[in-house]
């Protein structure tokens, strides 16, 4: 497995396996943004926007990819405003289904947050489904619980789900 940048110049040939990926998260109940029903189309075009803002430099994408294509991502979105040049989120951290119990996320958590050093982003922020496999992840990873939000976000089912926030303080 190798996790790299996803180049907007050369890297479009990957979209559909990145929206394939998103489409069987959420089919298998990943609260990542989107509700059950999203279909290939949708998450296509959702990617091509992504990759667009890429280009523009208002995100990075890291892509883990084995021998079978598309295994996880991950996004580093830097803070906008200016009195935010050290500070990121993490986001949209996915791992394909056939991937998943063999490290893909821990790998690509670590590949962001290198990521996010190198581009002097130290202060880190995200968001998860609070007692996901995820937060599990974040938490063995030295990710500090900020606190929870109760009724935060829907679950792709349409159930209210509370949501923790993490961060990390890079050196």
């Amino acid at each position: 497995m190798i996790i790299r940048t996803l180049d907007p110049d050369t890297d479009a040939a990957l979209l559909p396996g990145l929206a394939a990926m998103m489409v069987e998260a959420v089919a298998g109940g990943a609260s990542i943004g989107f509700m059950a029903g999203l279909y290939q189309a949708q998450s296509l075009a959702w990617w091509q926007g992504r990759l667009a803002a890429a280009a523009q430099g208002e995100v990075r994408i890291l892509v883990a990819l084995d021998d079978d294509g598309v295994a996880g991502t991950v996004s580093l979105v830097p803070a906008a405003m200016p009195n935010q040049p050290h500070r990121a989120d993490i986001a949209k951290m996915m791992v394909a289904q056939r991937a998943r119990g063999r490290g893909v996320g821990a790998a690509l958590l670590m590949a962001v947050e290198a990521l996010a050093l190198e581009r002097g982003r130290t202060t880190l922020v995200l968001d998860t489904i609070s007692g996901s496999a995820a937060a599990r992840l974040y938490e063995r990873s030295g990710w500090e619980k900020v606190g929870d939000i109760p009724a935060y976000a829907l679950m792709p089912d349409g159930e209210m789900a509370p949501t923790t926030v993490y961060t990390k303080r890079l050196s």
